[in-house]
């Protein structure tokens, strides 16, 4: 599945995180990578000054590091939608 960066396709990914025991927050910060994974709390903070793609990007690596377990999510597409995240390249 190729990556679309779409306005729709961020909510999906935003979603799975409301559904996550991660809260997402979109904030000001001088992060090396664009984000900041804080696990001891389960909060991810992704630079708010990021453009669409930029956020969808470092969404998609915080997922792949975080690992999350699709079968802890009770939504049927969640869990699909995150199997087809997981399995995604980046290219850059």
């Amino acid at each position: 599945m190729g990556v679309k960066y779409t306005k729709s396709y961020l909510d999906k990914i935003e979603n799975l995180f409301s559904q996550s025991a991660y809260h997402l927050r979109y904030e000001k910060g001088n992060f090396k990578s664009g984000y900041c994974i804080l696990k001891s709390t389960r909060v991810v903070i992704v630079n708010k000054y990021f453009t669409l793609e930029g956020k969808i990007n470092a969404l998609l690596d915080i997922i792949k590091e975080l690992q999350l377990n699709p079968k802890s999510f009770e939504d049927k597409k969640a869990q699909e939608f995150l199997i087809e995240l997981q399995q995604t390249e980046l290219k850059l």
